[in-house]
């Protein structure tokens, strides 16, 4: 159990939800706290394991999270942000279209709907209700990150050459996958019908079954051993103790108002920069990030709706907060989320957003920006910026169609104690997909995996470096679906630290090179290689005030050449050591 919690939970409190008094032993509470929070990993463990597809097997890119008989978000998995920000509003969405008293045990609840869900088609919440005697007693659920859904490109996550929602594939309201325990055939028939690989899909929706059947079996032995009054009050417990503990995280920050901007290279090639603007406001316990003067909502596929803004604006304001706790909803509730409708932040369907993962590190940096002014020692350079390549077609050694989904991850941003780290997810916590697991699951060849010398944003303390992969197409042909960013508007340092260096993506055919947008769609032949290059990331305080021995380290570790060091640190370097300040 996490320590910031465990100050927090136990003794008498008033319930927020109807002003009773319950009293929890603090060590019982502690317990089933613990319990809970091992059965949303437990949930992860299982759809890791049980999955098909590279993203969720191997990219983590995934969540899972247990609700209480009102829908209120008890306990998830530390998994990806953006599923676990749009979970505690699922039930509640779920309603709108299904009544709740129509459920009976063995139902298990399915959509992608992007107002409802992650905001984008490829994000599948799977819910199961949990029941003993026939009376509901809470949900366990499980969401995915699916490589298709179908639409105009493999991947379901095309920007540039879509307009409207409807363009990018199957849209699922709530719909019943299963029935008192069987599969609606009719149903799994349909989503496997719209789909470039069925195999992997329909493997990873019951992966996702999986998952929220052992959520829903160790909920029960919960209730089982301790009694439904006692889990219930401990519940409520929970959420009082959870918003008490991340107003005091708030209450630490200084109160006060302060704004940011920043800009995505584009919403597509040849479309302008979009305008990433956030007002940060502290006020005594709570918090309000407001994207409001930001640009409107866009016809290409990277608007964000109001559930992907919340999730990553809940997650910021934890992080920045430092607030190292586990989020449900007692934690959100001292944080407010606003967005003008019809904003890119806050998008009304049919906009399209397929692509719309590209903003969430854009998110999170405009607020670091802000909150710099007030916490510098909690800021950071930005990131590197992160990818997403979708790549599919047919493989002609298999016979059959391929979707082949990435992620690349570069560095963080230097820190007023620290460089930032290499090869990490900047927020997402998913992973580097594993070379041979991507040469296994499609016609691509891992030319070259490396970090990017001299990418790093200089400071006094550096920004971590880019990373490069190149691809080789083994192929006839395939469609290369492109999703990153920072190729005009580098990762920006903080406090006198140096931008990084700017994406570069290269498609070299026939001894020819070629750059290519960001966000572009681009087909590739046999022979191709695609090469990837992250941005650096931003640095920290003035590369003046670095440390001899660490300029000295990075030339040898090969994160800077001698060039490089003096270019960017002013100092003149003799046989990988600094010998003297240049001039």
């Amino acid at each position: 159990m996490n320590d910031a919690n465990s100050q927090s939970m136990g003794g008498i409190a008033p319930s927020a939800e109807d002003g009773r008094n319950v009293r929890i032993d603090p060590i019982t509470l502690s317990i089933v706290w613990s319990k809970l929070l091992s059965i949303v990993e437990e949930m992860g463990g299982t759809l890791r394991r049980t999955a098909y597809s590279p993203a969720v097997r191997e990219g983590d890119d995934f969540s899972t999270g247990l609700f209480d008989r009102k829908g209120r978000l008890i306990a998830q998995g530390q998994f990806s942000p953006a599923h676990i920000g749009a979970m505690p509003n699922v039930i509640r969405n779920i309603s709108k279209y299904i009544t709740i008293e129509s459920l009976v045990p063995g139902d298990v609840v399915l959509f992608n709907d992007s107002t409802l869900g992650s905001g984008h088609y490829p994000d599948f919440f799977l819910i199961m209700p949990v029941f003993i005697d026939g009376q509901l007693v809470g949900y366990s659920g499980a969401t995915a990150h699916h490589i298709d859904t179908g639409g105009a490109t493999p991947g379901s996550q095309e920007i540039a050459g879509v307009s409207e929602a409807y363009q990018e594939g199957l849209r699922l309201l709530p719909v019943l996958l299963f029935r008192a325990g069987e599969l609606d055939e009719d149903i799994l028939r349909v989503i496997l019908g719209n789909v470039r690989v069925p195999d992997l899909v329909q493997g990873d929706l019951f992966a996702q079954r999986n998952s929220a059947h052992v959520g829903m079996t160790r909920l029960l032995a919960i209730f089982d051993e301790y009694g439904e009054e006692l889990v219930e009050n401990t519940f409520d417990e929970i959420l009082i103790a959870s918003e008490s503990r991340m107003r005091e995280y708030i209450r630490a920050l200084p109160d006060g108002s302060w704004e940011f901007e920043d800009f995505l290279d584009d919403s597509g090639p040849g479309s302008d920069p979009v305008r990433f603007h956030v007002r940060v406001t502290v006020d005594d316990g709570d918090i309000e990030l407001d994207f409001s003067g930001g640009n409107d909502q866009v016809s290409s596929g990277i608007n964000s709706y109001y559930n992907f803004t919340r999730a990553w604006g809940n997650f910021t304001a934890m992080a920045l907060a430092k607030a190292i706790m586990p989020q449900n909803e007692g934690t959100i509730r001292p944080i407010k989320i606003t967005a003008r409708e019809g904003s890119f932040f806050n998008a009304v369907h049919p906009a399209p957003s397929g692509g719309r993962a590209t903003n969430q590190v854009r998110l999170f940096e405009v607020v670091n920006g802000a909150l710099a002014q007030a916490l510098p020692h909690r800021a950071m350079g930005a990131f590197t910026h992160w990818s997403n390549p979708n790549i599919g077609g047919f493989d002609d050694r298999k016979g059959k169609p391929f979707v082949q989904y990435d992620l690349l991850f570069g560095g963080y941003g230097g820190q007023h104690d620290k460089d930032g780290e290499e090869g990490m997810a900047p927020l997402m916590n998913c992973t580097n997909i594993p070379v041979e697991v991507y040469e296994h699951a499609g016609p691509l060849l891992v030319q070259r995996l490396e970090l990017q010398a001299d990418s790093g944003g200089a400071g006094k303390f550096r920004g971590g470096l880019g990373l490069r992969k190149d691809i080789i197409l083994r192929c006839k042909e395939a469609l290369a679906t492109l999703l990153t960013d920072r190729r005009k508007f580098a990762p920006f340092g903080v406090f006198g630290g140096k931008s990084g260096e700017k994406t570069r993506i290269v498609l070299t055919r026939n001894g020819e090179q070629i750059d290519l947008e960001t966000k572009e769609t681009r087909t590739l032949q046999l022979d191709d290689v695609l090469s990837l290059r992250l941005s650096g990331a931003g640095g920290y305080g003035n590369p003046a005030e670095r440390d001899a021995w660490r300029i000295e380290d990075d030339i040898a570790d090969g994160y800077i050449t001698e060039e490089g060091a003096r270019r960017d640190y002013g100092v003149e370097i003799q046989d990988g050591k600094v010998v003297a300040p240049q001039g």
